[in-house]
Order: C-alpha cells, then structure tokens, then sequence
C-alpha cells in the first residue's frame, strides 16, 4: 500500500472531500488525523469527527479524532502535538477547511467577511506553519490545498470578492510554499475540482437538490488527491490541478462513475470554465 506508516493531517475531514480523501489515504495504509470542529451532529450538515473516524476504521484503516477550530493557534497546536503523539510525526498535510458565503460587496455581512479570511486564509496558514517542523523530518512530504487556479478575469472578482480572494489567497501560499520548501522536499500543491461536488455546502448554500443532480461525487477528488500524493516531492510541487485532468493524466477515461446523475449535466464549480 502506497501510504503504509505516512501520517496525514486532514482539516475539515468529518465530511464531504475532505472525508473522502481521508478515507483513500486510510485504504492505502495512512495513519489519519480527522482534524474538524464538529463533534455533534448537524443535521443539515453530516458527519463529525468520530463518525469519520469510525467509518475509516470500519474500513480497516487507522484514524485519530482531534477536535480543532483552525481559527485559534492553540487549538491547532493541541491537535497537531496529539497527531505527532500518535504516530509519530505527519508526513502530508490537506488544507481542506474552508468558509464559503457568495455575495457581493454590498450584500456581504463584515462578520461572514472576516470568517473567510480567519478559515481559509488565517487557518490555512496557521495548520500548515505548525505542520512544517514535522514535514521537514518526512521522507514523502506533502501539502495538498484544496483552491482554485488563479484567474483574475473581473466574472470571477464582481460578483464574490470576498470569498474569492480568501481561495485564490489559498493558492498564492500553495504555489509560494512550493518555492519555500523546497530544498527541505517538501511539495505543495493546490487542486479544485472541475465541476460541483456533491457537499453539504452545494446543497444548503449554493443550488439545493438541483445543483447536486447536476455534481460529482467527492470520490473524485479523493482519487485525484492521492495521484498527486502518491508522486515523489521533488516530481510534484507548484502545481494548481484540476481533479479531472490529474486523472486523465493518469490514464482514467470513465468520469461517469463519479457523476451524481449519470449521463446527466454537469455544473462547472466557480473559476472554471464551462
């Protein structure tokens, strides 16, 4: 198994990708830290730490609950020392956590504003500072962050800015931790899925029903998370990829499996072309 022994950290992996994700690592023999805040369940959300973890067990793979709130460095600090407890250190890092609230300007209330900016930027940032000392020992270091390709056509800037610039905000430190770390081996990357996913965030907050009809399945973006993970470092690193493209480039031709609605239309996720 290609991750026997590696230690992933995955924040936000009580539901949707980054479950997914954590579940194709644990089939491939990682250890993995479910680092998310939900330790109750939501009803309109699904999922909370232990459930991940159970259904990783379950699965025969080997899973470490760890209760955080990326918003607070103490918290993250608490959950990567009881990673590094565990197992030992962490080999790969999925910034997965992320805030999400369309809007524009006028529209946007300045505390969904600053929560954008706390998650997906402030966070990012802070888990993956506190990860780097453990990476750095690593043999197979990675940090995959789930963000958009850069594109500064204005369609994308007017109508979302706020939630925009906290993802492309994302990928700007993928691509500068790809120059930083890289002559201690360790690869960053950033992937976004090429259309909907089928999320608890596609289907209370963006389309309903409707627009899950017309989604992948997360499966997608866990088996184009572990082609990227599964290079060497020093072969993959700088790169904002596309979960389709990574798998064609890997070989795979039947995207059919992954559709919600088989033969059906697809909705391109934000910043992709249609």
């Amino acid at each position: 198994m290609l991750f026997t022994n590696k230690t992933a950290f995955i924040t936000g992996a009580s539901r949707g990708i980054g479950k997914a994700i954590a579940l194709r690592l644990a089939a491939e023999g990682a250890n993995v830290v479910i680092a998310a805040k939900s330790i109750t369940e939501n009803e309109k959300l699904g999922g909370t730490i232990y459930s991940a973890a159970a259904a990783i067990e379950n699965a025969g793979g080997i899973a470490l609950p760890v209760q955080v709130d990326i918003r607070f460095e103490d918290q993250i600090e608490n959950a990567v020392a009881q990673a590094v407890e565990a197992f030992g250190g962490i080999d790969i890092l999925v910034n997965n956590a992320s805030a999400i609230q369309l809007g524009n300007t006028e529209q946007m209330e300045l505390k969904r504003f600053n929560l954008m900016q706390d998650i997906n930027v402030r966070g990012t940032f802070m888990v993956t500072k506190a990860c780097i000392p453990f990476l750095k020992k690593s043999t197979h270091a990675h940090i995959l962050t789930l963000s958009p390709p850069i594109d500064l056509q204005p369609k994308w800037l007017g109508p979302y800015i706020g939630y925009t610039i906290s993802k492309y905000s994302m990928s700007m430190m993928a691509l500068g931790w790809a120059a930083e770390f890289k002559k201690y081996n360790i690869a960053s990357n950033a992937l976004w899925p090429r259309t909907t996913i089928d999320t608890a965030a596609v289907r209370n907050l963006l389309g309903g029903d409707k627009l899950v009809t017309m989604s992948r399945k997360p499966e997608i973006m866990a088996d184009a998370a572990i082609e990227i993970l599964s290079k060497t470092p020093a072969e993959c690193t700088g790169n904002t990829f596309l979960d389709e493209e990574v798998l064609r480039a890997a070989g795979v031709t039947d995207f059919e499996k992954y559709a919600v609605t088989p033969g059906g239309k697809l909705y391109p996720d934000l910043y992709v072309q249609a």
